[in-house]
């Protein structure tokens, strides 16, 4: 594949200006930019703070093209790392960098992806049924679509889209095999779909597409990880944010910085006798929306929650 910028790949940013005020107070440093996409996000990092370095990570190699080209004038205060963003360990290697004032995670698939056909992201597009952000992996959308058996696609479709018809998605999608395109995918999903329920809450296909996504680039599945290795690694005053967009992703970045808050084992109805020493605390308890202004703008920032921990100074 081609690593040169892409003049297409243009996304905007979810809650830019909201981003750059949760790092605002960050000491000097390097931040992890873990989604770096167009590098929207890092662009306004650098530019708000002349004293910060950020590291972006990405599977997709088109996005850290277009990313290099916009974020080139930044010099050496900007660094980029091909891997996945659960490999945070990795990317610090790479450039020497051993603990980190911040670290953001914007969730979800960028528009680019979206609004490229041939990436087969879009249920609204013509493309192949493929939906990797990385590219170089072998496996695709058409492995899960064509491949799961009808459990297991059912299973798939109903953890990760939250599609309350998924059971009769899957017995449809079995039923059209072999499938190649998404639009055949959309029109047998919608087809599967009771004719009422079509007609609320967006596209009827969008839920399924975006179990498929998350299944085929396991996103939840090293989300987890991903986040306890970002905190583990931030200086007292450094901050997490994460921006997600369902409710899958929002209740493990809860899970996760809740867990990260409290990590006394002792029994609940007990004084604390463990030792455990809180190291972050949740900067805001209920997650950030994105203005109505911005939705109106960009309606695909509707669904996004912002949740942010800062790691905190440690008595002697």
């Amino acid at each position: 594949m081609s690593t040169q910028p892409d003049p297409t790949f243009a996304h905007r940013s979810v809650m830019r200006d909201e981003i750059v005020a949760v790092f605002e107070p960050v000491p000097a440093g390097t931040v992890i930019d873990a989604t770096l996409g167009a590098g929207g996000h890092t662009e306004a990092l650098l530019a708000s703070r002349p004293d910060l370095k950020v590291i972006g990570i990405d599977r997709d190699e088109q996005a850290i093209a277009a990313a290099s080209a916009r974020l080139a004038p930044f010099g050496d205060r900007f660094a980029v790392s091909h891997r996945r963003f659960d490999d945070i360990n990795g990317a610090m290697a790479d450039h020497g960098v051993e603990l980190l004032s911040g670290a953001l995670f914007d969730l979800g698939v960028s528009s680019p992806q979206l609004d490229h056909a041939d990436r087969g992201f879009s249920y609204r597009d013509d493309g192949p049924v493929d939906m990797r952000m990385d590219q170089s992996n072998p496996w695709s959308a058409a492995d899960v679509v064509n491949g799961y058996d009808e459990d297991r696609l059912a299973d798939v479709i109903h953890r990760f889209g939250d599609e309350r018809f998924a059971r009769r998605i899957a017995r449809a999608i079995v039923a059209a095999r072999p499938i190649e395109t998404t639009t055949q995918l959309a029109e047998v999903v919608v087809a599967a779909i009771p004719a009422p329920a079509r007609r609320t809450g967006g596209h009827p296909a969008k839920r399924t597409f975006q179990a498929i996504r998350i299944e085929v680039n396991a996103e939840l599945e090293v989300l987890p990880q991903a986040l306890d290795t970002a905190i583990e690694h931030l200086v007292p005053g450094g901050r997490v944010a994460v921006l997600s967009y369902h409710s899958g992703e929002d209740r493990i970045v809860k899970e996760r910085f809740s867990s990260a808050c409290d990590t006394c084992e002792c029994p609940p109805e007990l004084p604390c006798v463990c030792g455990a020493v809180q190291t972050v605390r949740v900067v805001r308890k209920v997650p950030k929306r994105p203005s109505a202004v911005e939705v109106e703008s960009n309606r695909r920032a509707a669904s996004a929650r912002l949740r942010v921990v800062e790691r905190i100074e440690q008595d002697r």
